[in-house]
């Protein structure tokens, strides 16, 4: 399997109090795979990211990328934050070259392959714009332009549309599915929104509260581009929301 985490569990000790994030958690996630990670706040969705990206350790068990045992981070799992993370001094093309710089290729090459992955996410007319001259969407299609420009292995998206208004966090899902579909890089994706996660995921893991376990995996056998409003696309978000012990009737838009 390409990632397997085999009983990784994370405590935290603070002023002599223990907290358990994760606890005994078995994961495996084939290559190109599209996850997303669903769970209520504190349920470790983030811990679990940040243990996959090399950022952090288990107190126990291990995280396998590959076959090799994930110390650190590594160019091959780039991860992406709700905030974009953009350096607000730079251009978009210079935000984009980020991640080529520290891969040592010379410049003419690094600006032909920026370019190129700008034009991917649509945003060609705006290369020499910063970041406050954008919108919360084009930010985010910068940050996916820069993770995707180094060619990683793993792209690790924590709820990175979280901040977006309704309509542009839809349209982002949209652009993400379509760059999926084109990349095929493997993606784990955090997000509190049910419907998100049945409109991107091959499968959804949900998560308890915490410690964090994962509670059930509810694969997600859908063509995409999927319709929101297909009685399939339906049935599986009701499953999910069962999970929860929700009614979708409760309200029109859930956020955990």
């Amino acid at each position: 399997m390409y990632i397997s985490i085999e009983g990784a569990s994370r405590e935290y000790t603070f002023k002599g109090k223990r907290t358990v994030s994760l606890e005994k958690v078995n994961l495996q996630i084939k290559k190109g795979e599209f996850i997303c990670l669903l769970g209520p706040s504190g349920c470790g969705k983030t811990t679990l990211l940040n243990l996959i990206a090399g950022f952090d350790r288990p107190t126990s068990g291990v995280v396998k990328v590959n076959g090799e045992i994930v110390t650190k981070p590594s160019v091959d799992r780039i991860t992406i934050f709700q905030n974009y993370g953009l350096l607000p001094w730079r251009s978009v093309l210079r935000n984009v070259e980020l991640g080529l710089e520290s891969k040592n290729i010379d410049k003419k090459k690094r600006q032909q392959i920026a370019e190129e992955y700008i034009e991917l996410v649509g945003l060609s007319a705006y290369k020499k714009h910063h970041p406050s001259q954008l919108s919360g969407g084009m930010q985010q299609r910068v940050a996916l332009a820069r993770a995707l420009a180094v060619d990683p292995e793993i792209l690790l998206m924590d709820e990175p549309l979280g901040a977006l208004d309704a309509m542009t966090r839809m349209s982002m899902q949209d652009e993400i599915e379509r760059l999926w579909q084109e990349n095929k890089k493997t993606i784990i994706f955090v997000t509190h929104d049910i419907e998100e996660a049945v409109f991107l995921a091959d499968r959804i893991v949900i998560m308890t509260p915490s410690p964090g376990k994962v509670k059930s995996i509810i694969e997600v056998p859908l063509a995409r581009k999927r319709d929101r409003t297909g009685s399939d696309f339906l049935k599986i978000r009701d499953r999910v929301f069962a999970e929860f012990e929700l009614k979708p009737s409760d309200m029109t838009e859930y956020y955990l």
